[in-house]
């Protein structure tokens, strides 16, 4: 099962969604990778701390051979790295993987992620983390996923760009891979006792959108989480927050 993490807006928690699945899906034997293309670098520092900073082979590695003629190209397990959690590996990212981004489109290499992941037969799962935006890198993950979660935090300006959002996904599955489906709506810094998020949640039920029952709570020790390098299922195993990823996990592989 290849995921993708999708949403076109930043700060929706999109690398604390991926990361922590992923971390969870190790932590019941499953053999994972996780994929990081957005520049920012998030999910990578989450999972190697500042020994990102020292490692050698990434994503954009990966995409800059496949613009030139290579004799003997690397195959993509030669950019991936193990983290200190069992079962658990990480295909980093680079701040430069932006400068790549308009050679890549114009020499149409959509489909190499795909064709690279989808030959992957030694993970059990793999989730792509992805830029804030509807690019060459989030079109990729689209065209290789399986499925794709959408983080949703829950204010009124999200609400309103999901609808563009759903439309990109849609036109994706039409025109570039007919496997993909939303596998749902992940609503982020939910407040219970606040009537704003209650309502907005409702609407988006109102309109017939896939949102999930399971629902992440505001927390600051997400935050603390991200300053450790540490997923919480290993940071704290029995927190709140944990056991809502918990949740969220045993709703998608039910």
């Amino acid at each position: 099962m290849i995921r993708v993490v999708f949403n076109q807006k930043g700060g929706v928690g999109k690398s604390s969604i991926s990361t922590n699945l992923a971390a969870i899906t190790a932590s019941k034997g499953k053999r994972t990778l996780v994929v990081d293309l957005d520049p920012q670098c998030n999910t990578s520092h989450y999972l190697l701390g500042e020994q990102v900073n020292e490692t050698v082979g990434d994503i954009k590695d990966f995409f800059e051979q496949t613009l030139s003629f290579q004799v003997r190209p690397k195959d993509i397990t030669d950019f991936i790295h193990p983290t200190a959690y069992e079962n658990l590996d990480l295909l980093p990212s680079n701040p430069e993987l932006g400068d790549l981004h308009a050679k890549l489109e114009a020499k149409h290499k959509i489909y190499k992620l795909r064709d690279a992941l989808l030959n992957m037969e030694q993970y059990d799962a793999i989730y792509i983390d992805t830029p804030p935006a509807f690019n060459f890198y989030t079109l990729s993950a689209l065209c290789t996923a399986d499925s794709c979660l959408i983080p949703f935090d829950c204010d009124e300006f999200s609400r309103q760009a999901l609808y563009s959002l759903m439309y990109n996904i849609q036109e994706t599955q039409e025109d570039h891979n007919d496997r993909l489906k939303i596998e749902g709506i992940v609503v982020n810094q939910f407040q219970a006792r606040a009537n704003a998020s209650r309502s907005i949640v409702e609407t988006l039920k109102d309109d017939d959108l896939p949102v999930l029952e399971s629902k992440i709570s505001s927390s600051v020790k997400m935050k603390e989480s991200h300053n450790e390098c540490m997923p919480l299922i290993y940071f704290a195993p029995k927190h709140k927050l944990t056991q809502e990823f918990l949740a969220l996990y045993d709703e998608l592989n039910g």
